[in-house]
């Protein structure tokens, strides 16, 4: 089978769909693009500086109302007049640029999405009964992007190293619930569960991990907790919250 390789870390003046950008730094990186024609989206905590002559106003999202009841943001911000911005999150890991022909498709895990080009159908879908290791098997929701108005760009921040692997029609691989990042639409993502016992304390636990079935590209990061959310499901004891054989022993433990 074909085996993840890793994605560069860095680039310089690289340009797609209207921008130019550049990725530096390695611990945490930046990412800078220069606006001229194409406006650019993105979340607004996560830009770190821009030119004076670049402004920002807000964009509604469509189906605000469900991403209220979801619990997601509905408003993003995007890019106005020309210059130079940069983003980044608060976290170690690596900023992953998608260029997207007209027509194609990204799936990606939530609270990952970075910035994109502004002609981009930007909407989310729930997907229930696949544990991840932060929502107990709750299920969790993952950004769709789709380039409807021509050529799009699409960036990612990665936690930890990300790795790509490219799947062909039928090819499977299993991943820890919490080290995807992003995958083509055709990749079929399922929850495979496997019961263990924890020996001579009798107690058992479950690991479970996503599997996933090609045709199609599949990022993997190295980094499985995002700090934020990590924050949030303290007190979360079980194999979800901590992920892993290590998790799923865990939580054999306590239940044993």
């Amino acid at each position: 089978m074909h085996l993840p390789e890793p994605i560069p870390p860095s680039a310089h003046d690289e340009s797609f769909a209207g921008v130019t950008y550049h990725i530096r730094g390695e611990l945490v990186p930046e990412l800078q693009i220069e606006i001229a024609d194409r406006a650019v989206m993105f979340e607004h905590h996560v830009l770190l500086w821009k030119q004076t002559d670049v402004n920002v106003e807000l964009k509604k999202l469509p189906g605000a109302v469900k991403r209220k009841i979801a619990g997601l943001e509905f408003f993003v911000t995007r890019t106005t007049g020309s210059g130079r911005i940069a983003f980044s999150r608060d976290s170690p890991g690596q900023c992953v640029p998608l260029h997207l022909r007209q027509g194609e498709g990204l799936d990606v895990r939530e609270h990952q999405f970075l910035a994109a080009t502004d002609n981009l159908d930007y909407s989310f879908e729930r997907i229930k009964g696949v544990q991840n290791m932060l929502l107990g098997g709750s299920g969790f929701f993952m950004d769709k992007f789709r380039a409807t108005s021509g050529d799009a760009l699409v960036w990612l921040h990665g936690h930890g190293n990300v790795f790509l692997v490219q799947l062909d029609a039928g090819e499977q691989i299993d991943v820890e619930a919490g080290a995807w990042l992003f995958k083509d639409p055709t990749v079929k993502l399922e929850a495979v569960t496997m019961g263990l016992k924890s020996g001579m304390f009798g107690g058992g636990g479950k690991l479970t991990w996503n599997r996933f079935t090609g045709p199609g590209r599949l990022a993997i990061q190295t980094m499985f907790i995002d700090p934020a959310e990590g924050e949030e499901s303290n007190g979360n004891t079980g194999a979800a919250a901590t992920g892993g054989v290590a998790g799923a022993l865990v939580g054999g433990l306590l239940k044993g």
